[in-house]
């Protein structure tokens, strides 16, 4: 009978400290995960794809196409008179022109980190607060105007016409 009012007394203390571990555990998580900014409370805004001329020597020799999301405050974005989207579009016209040793036939050129915290920065000042949190590039790509011009080639080529699979015309008698 004592074994048994002792296995009892350690089975309780055990859950008891189990349960004890567990809640500690579970509040140390929660505060982890509140402290990690892309788990929630900021708003993601999507782009259109942006599409920029790639002026070289007085003509166009491609275009870049980008499409962007960034993060920023639900209230900070309340506050804007512009659309956020046309801000950012704005940003990477003005990014790019500003840049005139980028060269995208070269891919080494465009430093993705660099291209982003400057817009990032460039749109915070402009709007005179901490609006943007984070840039992230959803697609981005660069087609010279012969790649434009294959495409268009490929698109207006008329199919093949398909044989008549083994009817043959009938003669008349």
């Amino acid at each position: 009978m004592i074994k048994f009012i002792v296995a009892t007394l350690w089975i309780c203390a055990v859950t008891v400290g189990a349960v004890f571990y567990s809640f500690q555990a579970a509040g140390a998580r929660d505060d982890a995960e509140a402290a990690k900014p892309m788990l929630g409370g900021l708003d993601y805004v999507n782009t259109d794809i942006i599409t920029v001329p790639y002026v070289r020597n007085a003509r166009v020799d491609g275009y870049f196409l980008t499409k962007l999301v960034f993060t920023a405050e639900p209230a900070e974005l309340k506050k804007l008179s512009v659309p956020p989207t046309v801000i950012i579009t704005d940003q990477v016209y003005s990014y790019l022109y500003s840049n005139p040793q980028l060269d995208f036939s070269d891919k080494t050129t465009l430093d993705l980190d660099a291209f982003r915290a400057s817009l990032r920065d460039s749109i915070n000042a402009r709007v005179g607060t901490d609006l943007v949190k984070e840039v992230l590039v959803d697609q981005i790509d660069f087609l010279t105007k012969d790649d434009i011009r294959d495409n268009a080639k490929r698109r207006r080529k008329p199919s093949k016409p398909e044989d008549s699979q083994g009817t043959e015309p009938k003669s008349a008698h």
